[in-house]
């Protein structure tokens, strides 16, 4: 009998840790540009709405340094539930004049991912007294390349080779940069545009660098480290409802995705998209998938799962979208997001 019962305590006790690691090992990064009423609105939010994005996450998340997670993910360490981090691409002038104050407000941590080159030389952007600052006030700052270009566009003539050293090159001297200017180097990439192809991610992995894209989608310590997906939270997705449902998000643990390269060409004609998902926390058949909004066909084979993407016919960033519900964390979804980068005919990239 009391063997039976050390049995029971210890599954209940099973059971418990590993909800609790799926709570605790997983966070959501968020991602900003401008912060005005006079910018362009794709890529922008109010001060309004940026100080109601901040009174929700006090309300409602743990908000934490970008360091602080990505080393606690990677060292498989637990995080508090419903983890956030706050960043900004691109480093405009306006996030000091309108995002700071209210950021300061709130005592939030957050990371700003410039262009060293372009800090101090046109007006639009920080200077570099503003960025050391702010360095003092809770910001830190992270590479964004030396300029805002399309890194996965050549040069003409050049070699995939060619291409891939001169791109490094470009990454590793901003850094130098940045750390000469700040006293640190954080190794943290992001890729402008959100745009990587599977040989730039991997020569950034071998340098050592992080990388983050901006595809959707929460993070864990099993995400891939070379492109980690951040959730746009400005223009139509600064809607605080629909944004709420992302800050809840879990990360879809996904294995044998079949499309390992998300640059492709024109025309991409209707194509099968294989992955795997194993945990007991996700039931296979409640996997959905989106493409433009449209629900995508599917099959499933145990954890196997086959959707059907929709051709897609313009040059641009495409991506789908996965979700399920959690069965442990009720309310809260998993999400997986694959994204597609696709040049014009001629070999150019859209901004």
């Amino acid at each position: 009998m009391r063997k039976n019962w050390i049995s029971i305590v210890a599954t209940l006790t099973c059971a418990l840790f590993s909800i609790n690691t799926w709570a605790t090992d997983n966070a959501v990064i968020l991602l900003y540009h401008h912060v005005s009423d006079t910018t362009p609105k794709l890529t922008s939010v109010s001060p309004d709405t940026f100080r109601q994005h901040m009174q929700y996450l006090a309300e409602n998340h743990n908000v934490l340094p970008l360091k602080q997670v990505i080393e606690a993910l990677q060292n498989k360490n637990p995080l508090p539930e419903k983890t956030v981090v706050i960043t900004f691409d691109d480093g405009y002038a306006n996030i000091y004049n309108n995002a700071h104050p209210i950021l300061r407000e709130f005592a939030f941590p957050y990371t700003i991912f410039v262009n060293p080159p372009l800090i101090g030389e046109v007006d639009y952007q920080l200077d570099w007294q503003q960025v050391k600052l702010m360095a003092m006030q809770n910001a830190s700052f992270a590479n964004h390349g030396k300029q805002h270009a399309h890194m996965l566009s050549k040069h003409v003539g050049e070699s995939q080779q060619d291409w891939l050293n001169r791109t490094m090159q470009d990454i590793e001297e901003a850094e130098k940069i940045l750390e000469q200017n700040i006293g640190y180097s954080l190794k943290y990439f992001a890729y402008p545009y959100g745009e990587f192809d599977e040989q730039l991610k991997t020569r950034i992995s071998s340098q050592g660098f992080i990388g983050f894209a901006q595809h959707s989608g929460a993070i864990a310590s099993y995400s891939d480290f070379s492109a980690l997906p951040r959730y746009p939270a400005a223009g139509v997705y600064g809607n605080i409802k629909t944004l709420a449902v992302k800050l809840n998000s879990l990360a879809m643990p996904v294995t044998d995705i079949s499309f390992k390269d998300p640059k492709v060409e024109l025309p991409f004609q209707q194509q099968i998209m294989t992955f795997s998902v194993k945990t007991a926390d996700i039931a296979p058949q409640q996997i959905n998938c989106f493409q433009n909004g449209q629900v995508l066909n599917k099959s499933l084979m145990q954890n196997s799962i086959s959707v059907e993407i929709n051709s897609i016919t313009q040059p641009g960033r495409h991506r789908v979208n996965c979700t399920a519900p959690s069965m442990r964390n009720k309310g809260r979804f998993y999400w997986y997001s694959q994204p597609f980068f696709v040049p014009t005919a001629d070999g150019n990239w859209l901004d």
